[in-house]
């Protein structure tokens, strides 16, 4: 038997005016972007996707399709809409291209939501009205924010769980990392579209009854500590010199980002550890490490300092190039090598088909390898674990330097997107994956948000937007390894799976209904 129930006013209304429908779906996306920095209007990623939810709850497959593509539009129109600034302002494309393959990005993005709503209807009648909302939604939402992780690379960017952080929920990341998190927060929005789609005060009750339950569950969660501190604090220097990207790609500068970092360093003397952000320097290690590089660490050395830079870097025996960061020492430098590359920045995929776009667009690192070795460094006395740029949009590869590190660096020019909300979105993730780990991150960056994030995810220190700045203050080195450390996603999206499996398998008792308004209560 099928679990359907006769259409509830709101339905009804909804059925009524599809186009309004459409119209809500399109501003429920773009009403979640204000959930994520710099806005962090929390509660909005709660409630934008619980309106999400209700406009699916009566829609056939094909009207939840389109509903869920106008929510894609929306978050994606509004979340990443600086693409636009790589591609037209430093990627020397013309307007209107820049604009095309912005627009081409985003609708591809919102693709995801738009299968997720198509599949969410086919499935609707085969469980209760609760199990559907409050379980299967959600759990389907997180799965394919993971897929959207590592599709074609993958783009992890406004996930559900992040746009918790600051909240009680974020409980929740230590344990089950930003998917588990965003899977909760999801449950209640589902929890509050079943009380508003299903009706009755007492319903409603319930549906806030169960999102306290949530919500006091990660409260609870935050009380605990799960690393400890080791050894004495360490007094570290980040430094971002503010260039200019249109003046970093300029070779004629090359002498310039060099005398401004020596100057730099030279201020930051007397620190545990100097930190430079990501190809602060835009020339090759061999080429400066004798007369430069090398001799400025030796003076640093010599006022109880190290040196960390972000560098490229490469071998001639493979004659691959590597985005990097060095620890620069005369007889045993170490580098770190980024593995994540960004497609269309750092290396361009389907390069036999897409090659005519270096005629439109200059890709000035389109040649970068993929890195290998280690995810470690050693410095000032601790190991640090590394990452580059948007690589710490991966959690699961952050952890994988862990528990052998007992701090975290990142290297980052978010130059390439301008005074947009993106660099205000990686630092906000950035703080995910402090959060994930328990570990403390060192984040040094060109234009900024330069920051030292505590092992809670909240910044312990930043430095202004936009300014050359050395930002010099404390980090805890710390041991110790979070749940998510030792597990990663795969108890989350395993767990999930197989939820869906068993829903879906359970309700093969009965045919499916998809033309149902709602399953029944």
């Amino acid at each position: 038997m099928t679990h359907a129930l006769p259409a509830v006013p709101l339905i009804r209304v909804l059925e009524r005016y599809p186009r309004a429908a459409l119209l809500s779906a399109l501003l429920a996306g773009a009403a979640l972007v204000p959930a994520f920095a710099p806005f962090e209007l929390r509660l909005l990623g709660v409630l934008a996707p619980a309106l999400l939810f209700v406009l699916w709850a009566g829609a056939q497959p094909r009207q939840a399709a389109w509903r869920g593509y106008a929510f894609g539009l929306g978050m994606f129109g509004a979340g990443v809409y600086w693409v636009y600034y790589s591609l037209h302002l430093f990627g020397a494309a013309i307007a209107p291209l820049a604009a095309l393959i912005t627009a081409g990005f985003v609708m591809l993005l919102a693709l995801f939501p738009a299968l997720l709503g198509y599949l969410v209807a086919r499935l609707r009648g085969r469980t209760t009205a609760f199990v559907h909302l409050v379980l299967l939604v959600p759990a389907l939402w997180v799965l394919f924010e993971w897929w959207r992780g590592w599709f074609l690379t993958g783009f992890p960017w406004l996930l559900l769980g992040t746009a918790q952080l600051d909240t009680a929920l974020a409980g929740y990341m230590p344990v089950l990392g930003v998917f588990g998190t965003g899977m909760v927060a999801a449950m209640m929005a589902g929890a509050l579209a079943w009380g508003v789609v299903v009706g009755g005060r007492r319903r409603l009750m319930r549906a806030l009854g169960l999102m306290l339950v949530l919500w006091l569950g990660g409260l609870g969660l935050k009380q605990v500590e799960w690393t400890r501190p080791m050894g004495e604090p360490l007094q570290v220097s980040l430094l971002q010199g503010n260039m200019a990207q249109e003046d970093k790609l300029r070779p004629d500068e090359l002498v310039t980002a060099m005398g401004l970092y020596a100057y730099l360093t030279e201020e930051a003397f007397g620190s545990d550890l100097i930190l430079w952000p990501e190809t602060a320097v835009p020339s090759f290690y061999h080429y400066l490490d004798e007369d430069f590089l090398r001799p400025l660490a030796a003076e640093a050395r010599t006022h109880g300092s190290e040196l960390l830079a972000g560098i490229f870097t490469y071998e001639p025996e493979t004659r691959r190039m590597f985005n990097s960061i060095a620890r620069v020492d005369a007889e045993h430098p170490q580098f770190y090598h980024k593995r994540k590359r960004v497609p269309f920045g750092e290396y361009l995929p389907l390069r036999g088909l897409l090659e005519w776009l270096d005629g439109y667009i200059e890709l000035p690192m389109a040649d970068l390898s993929r890195g290998h070795g280690g995810f470690t460094l050693e410095a000032a006395g601790i190991v640090l674990g590394a990452s580059i740029c948007y690589e710490d949009a991966f959690g699961h590869l952050i952890i994988r330097a862990l528990p052998r590190a007992q701090m975290l660096v990142n290297v980052t020019n978010d130059a390439w997107f301008g005074d947009s909300i993106a660099p205000h979105q990686h630092l906000e993730i950035a703080r995910v994956r402090s959060l994930e780990a328990g570990r403390e991150m060192l984040r040094a960056t060109n234009t900024g948000i330069s920051a030292v994030i505590d092992h809670r995810g909240r910044l312990r220190d930043r430095s202004p937007q936009f300014q050359t700045h050395v930002l010099t203050t404390r980090a805890q080195p710390r041991e110790g390894r979070t749940p998510y450390a030792l597990w990663g996603n795969w108890p989350v999206v395993t767990g999930l799976t197989l939820l869906v499996a068993g829903l879906v398998l359970a309700g093969r008792r009965g045919p499916a209904s998809p033309s149902s308004p709602v399953p029944r209560s």
